[in-house]
């Protein structure tokens, strides 16, 4: 599930107004405008260009032997703006231009924002250009045509340019082919003969995908791909998805006279998924060879790894409650198979990207919360425990990569504070642990192959994050981006405070605040919340918050409170504080959450009959069952793209936390807000994308249904075309001109 305004003139009081004023005088006692310490936010500022979170260096990729650095460069402004590919030399420093603008002029196809805001692969930004892994050569790819860059000649020539999309490009590891996805199969084309490309595999079509991801994979098991080449290049490891028994889904273009429609498979909570299976295909052509991955088909696929022999293939196999997962080895020749290790847990398990099979075949490296916290685990190629590598209570949110000739494993990790991402490493034998960076708070990490240098991407929580490149050892090396916006300053931003709280069975609760501009401990101010409150979201971190934190800032400089609660349920904290929230989504969330409203109605400053509260996506849900649950409590609420019936949710996700609805109806019941409208007493406003490929229109419109039923009321913006996170400037805009009025008003 995906996370993520009018100007108001000063009130002009009339003779007409006296009553009002009269009325609102035990709600407003004691407020005053805020005096402006700074020049004042607007929403069209925050929304607008350019951004004030600055910008980030794009297309950065370290060169295969990780002595170089590459990254695009804008050469000019505006319109007329294009890029370059430069190069920054780790050891000497010197920057210089790889592909210059006037060759990348017909190559590289300027990024276009997706009009519908797709999620699943469509959040992803497709990678714009690939290194050859033997260094000699880079593939630069458009939608529809693909082009090869000699790096010897300096020369460029056209693969292939086609009238359908090319998907998923791929250079094989020995440098000689580029594979991709074309009318739902696996292609090639050779980089130096410039013959006609092939077809890999045969038989693809819409329902039944040949190397190519559908929409619930990539959205709710984050996988990226579903194709791999073998390390020795002579075949490529696919996922065939047959698509037949999921549900068609329509969405309907609002717009078009015509009502055209596009249809989307959306497994929906209870129903059928894609039936998934492993298949390796050789390029000297023949038919596929199909791995046993055992009689039960109602199951996931959610990664695939090739051993370095590139005899053998690491496969995981989920069962459909994620309660099972297991690791296992398959023959490419034969396809037999075996179970290697396999991890259970009673709520559900968390898939990992953090498999590394050493190039000795003899270890793996192996991740697992079985301990109630993610850590790092060394096995045996046989499936026997030789170290658990890291431990605590903390987690390691990534695996970085792996120092094999020094023994050293790098990853990112929480063990410092969970409101931070700082990299580590740790040897093989489980001593030499060791934090190497050292900024408070948050770091991106990218590693160059050879584990000598990385990549920083580092914000904290009022600072937008700026590049740097480190030794691993910690020396920096090289800023690559400083991204210092200067106009930040001109805002005298108001301080993150940031503060814990315990929830009814002591656990232990991170809170921000963020105090009104010019804050007098004597008056009483309203106070605005705002929550996602669901798994793999965490709101409360020492990271560059966004267009989310201006505009709270922005609301602070209006005269509100700004206070923000991570529940559990939430990331960063290990499985242990996820977990309390199965099978009954909502209940411990909104629990932890009242727990930070009597925080705040012990402060002497706040006026506890003027709390709101808002949020998007799962935020949304919550702010309705909140709105719903303590309709007491909040007085005014604004859900952004919310869930509204977990029944209307897709599988993977919603049978996660909520098992299915027929295992669960008294679950989905009590968990759905549309079953609760009734109970609504505050203002509400709800914003919708009717494009919206991830939490369907159709959920704002079964509210609705109910809150008619009920005779209660709600303002519902609808935005024609929108996906899920209703991002375009223009919309973006509008939308937050009416949400700040509409706090205004109520609050």
């Amino acid at each position: 599930m995906a996370r993520s305004y009018l100007n108001r003139k000063p009130w002009i009081w009339t003779v007409a107004a006296l009553g009002l004023l009269a009325a609102l005088t035990g709600l407003q006692a004691g407020w005053q405008a805020p005096s402006q310490t700074g020049k004042p936010l607007t929403v069209e500022r925050i929304y607008g260009q350019p951004s004030l979170s600055g910008s980030l260096t794009s297309g950065v990729q370290w060169r295969p032997d990780g002595k170089v650095l590459t990254y695009l460069e804008r050469r000019g402004q505006g319109a007329e703006a294009e890029m370059e590919l430069w190069a920054l030399e780790m050891e000497s420093g010197r920057r210089s231009v790889l592909v210059s603008a006037e060759t990348l002029r017909n190559l590289l196809p300027r990024p276009a924002t997706p009009e519908a805001q797709r999620t699943g692969l469509g959040r992803q930004t497709p990678q714009r250009y690939f290194w050859s892994p033997t260094g000699d050569g880079i593939l630069f790819a458009a939608p529809r045509a693909l082009y090869w860059y000699d790096l010897n000649s300096k020369t460029a020539k056209q693969l292939i340019s086609s009238d359908s999309t090319l998907g998923d490009p791929k250079v094989s590891p020995d440098g000689r082919w580029v594979s991709f996805v074309r009318e739902h199969d696996l292609w090639l084309v050779e980089t130096a003969t410039g013959q006609p490309p092939r077809r890999l595999t045969q038989g693809g079509r819409e329902e039944l995908r040949n190397g190519e991801l559908d929409w619930v994979y990539p959205e709710e098991l984050g996988i990226r791909t579903a194709y791999w080449w073998s390390p020795d290049a002579s075949r490529i490891a696919f996922l065939q998805m047959d698509q037949r028994p999921v549900t068609r889904y329509p969405l309907v273009d609002l717009l078009s006279y015509t009502g055209e429609t596009e249809w989307m498979r959306y497994p929906k909570a209870g129903e059928a998924n894609p039936i998934v299976r492993v298949g390796v295909v050789s390029l000297a052509g023949g038919e596929p060879r199909w791995m046993d991955l055992g009689r039960e088909t109602d199951i996931y696929i959610p990664r695939v790894h090739w051993l370095p022999d590139g005899k053998r293939l690491a496969i995981q196999r989920l069962n459909r409650d994620q309660t099972r997962l297991e690791l296992l080895i398959a023959e490419a020749d034969s396809g037999r198979s075996r179970v290697l290790l396999t991890e259970e847990d009673p709520h559900w398990i968390n898939v990992h990207d953090d498999l590394y099979f050493f190039a000795d075949g003899e270890r793996f490296l192996w991740s697992s919360e079985r301990s109630g916290y993610r850590h790092l685990y060394l096995y045996r190629i046989d499936g026997t425990l030789m170290q658990q590598l890291t431990r605590g209570e903390w987690e390691v949110s990534g695996l970085s990569g792996v120092d094999e000739a020094r023994g050293l494993v790098y990853f990112v990790a929480t063990e410092k504070s969970p409101l931070e991402r700082h990299l580590y490493r740790v040897g093989l034998n489980g001593n030499e642990f060791v934090r190497v960076t050292g900024a408070e708070g948050t770091h991106g990490i990218q590693l160059a192959p050879t584990a000598e240098y990385f990549l920083d991407t580092y914000s904290n929580a009022m600072t937008p994050p700026r590049q740097d490149l480190y030794r691993t050892d910690g020396t920096r090396l090289h800023v690559l981006n400083e991204n210092r916006v200067e106009e930040l300053a001109e805002y005298r931003l108001q301080p993150a405070e940031f503060l814990t709280l315990r929830a009814a069975e002591g656990t232990v609760l991170y809170a921000m605040m963020i105090k009104p501009a010019g804050f007098d401990a004597n008056r009483k101010y309203p106070v605005l919340m705002h929550l996602y409150g669901g798994p793999h979201g965490q709101v409360v971190r020492k990271a560059w918050g966004g267009a989310n934190f201006l505009w709270h800032q922005m609301m602070a400089q209006k005269g509100f409170l700004i206070f923000i609660l991570d529940n559990r349920g939430m990331a960063g904290r290990g499985h242990v504080f996820e977990t309390p929230i199965h099978r009954r989504m909502g209940e411990v969330e909104l629990a932890d959450q009242l727990v930070g409203v009597e925080y705040l109605k012990s402060l002497p400053y706040v006026d506890a009959g003027r709390i709101g509260i808002w949020g998007w996506s799962y935020g949304g849900y919550m702010t309705l069952y909140a709105m719903f649950n303590a309709p007491d409590v909040f007085r005014a609420g604004f859900a952004g793209a919310p869930v509204t019936d977990w029944r209307q949710y897709d599988t993977i996700y919603t049978e996660r936390y909520m098992k299915r609805p027929q295992d669960n109806p008294e679950g989905y019941r009590r968990s759905s807000p549309v079953n609760q409208a009734g109970q609504l007493k505050g203002k509400l406003l709800i914003a919708h994308g009717t494009a919206d490929d991830n939490v369907h229109y159709a959920n704002t419109v079964q509210l609705q249904e109910q809150l008619i039923r009920h005779g209660r009321y709600a303002e519902i913006l609808v935005y024609p075309g929108r996906g899920h996170g209703i991002s375009d400037p223009r919309a973006r805009i509008h939308l937050f001109r009416r949400v700040t009025q509409f706090f205004e008003e109520n609050l």
